[in-house]
């Protein structure tokens, strides 16, 4: 069992440190051969992002733990809303911008809708991966036509992503990082999964839990900080890109290998409470965006939603562990 939680704690180490050096990478090679910092943006970096979920959820669906993937996305997605986001509002009241309630919102609630769709048959298979594929293409290609016609986004993009872009040594980090991810991914789901089954447990409920907190975790930490600096605006960016790209990227990874039968509490129990998650976070933005017409002030969110968050997300891990299995 020591050995188990060595791997566990030992590749999420090396899982974030070398996800960092991958997506640096990538964006410095990019910049080099000419492509503009929007897509660089949007694409790598955003994607890049996603990395140690997507990475995670490719070995687990290979090595035939295909609800430690599902578990995976599901499982980050309601820490980023809950953990994440919530403790960012403890830090900080977070101001709104229009353009979330009449962009990104609308599409992650679709996307959430759609992902329930195609899952309520109890399977994820190789049309749903396919069709989950084909809208993240879509979206990342009308987010960089918008962006690319916005010259105020386009300056902000070329400020937010100039960090990305500056590596050293670009191909090492790239093909290192690369390297190092599938190394670490591999002995994270190692341990994850023998913890699993040395504690009968079941597969989903690590991906859910451990695994889950534990890639968000690097996006706790530099979302509490930033809000702590005055930008804590960036979280609210970075949980709604993250929660999409989860859904649309690392959902659909074990369906595109093989159909996978889901666990019975996927659509009994977490689906149902990333959804709620969602329209929660949706209702408070649209609350404090009427405020503003009534009241005249700046659309925010503030501590009382954050410890609103926390609370619920407490409240699902309590289910978890009642529920066990």
């Amino acid at each position: 069992m020591l050995a188990n939680i060595a791997a566990i704690l030992v590749g999420f180490l090396i899982l974030i440190w070398s996800s960092d050096q991958f997506v640096e990478g990538a964006a410095s090679i990019a910049k080099k051969l000419g492509v503009s910092q929007i897509i660089i943006g949007m694409t790598i970096v955003s994607i890049g992002t996603s990395a140690p979920e997507i990475v995670v959820s490719i070995i687990a669906a290979l090595d035939g733990a295909g609800n430690l993937a599902v578990g995976n996305a599901l499982g980050s997605n309601i820490a980023n809303i809950g953990l994440v986001l919530g403790a960012t509002l403890l830090a900080a009241p977070l101001v709104l911008r229009d353009s979330y309630l009449k962009n990104e919102v609308p599409i992650l609630l679709a996307v959430t809708l759609l992902g329930a769709w195609l899952l309520s048959d109890g399977e994820l298979n190789r049309l749903d991966g396919i069709v989950l594929i084909a809208c993240l293409v879509i979206i990342l290609a009308k987010m960089i036509r918008d962006e690319s016609r916005d010259q105020v986004m386009r300056q902000q993009a070329a400020e937010e992503h100039l960090s990305e872009t500056a590596a050293t040594y670009p191909w090492l980090r790239f093909l290192g990082g690369a390297l190092l991810l599938i190394g670490s991914s591999r002995l994270l789901v190692w341990g994850a999964v023998n913890v699993a089954h040395a504690l009968g447990i079941s597969e989903l409920i690590i991906g859910l839990t451990i695994i889950a907190i534990g890639t968000s975790l690097p996006e706790l930490a530099a979302s509490v900080v930033s809000a702590r600096k005055g930008h804590a605006e960036i979280a609210l960016g970075n949980v709604l890109g993250s929660n999409l790209f989860n859904l649309l990227a690392v959902l659909p990874i074990p369906g595109l290998l093989a159909t996978l039968t889901l666990d019975t509490n996927v659509m009994s129990r977490d689906y149902p409470v990333m959804t709620a998650l969602t329209l929660l976070l949706a209702a408070a933005m649209l609350l404090a965006y009427r405020r503003v017409k009534a009241q005249h002030t700046t659309a925010r969110l503030g501590r009382g939603w954050g410890t609103f968050l926390l609370l619920c997300c407490l409240c699902y891990y309590t289910l978890i562990i009642l529920t066990m299995g």
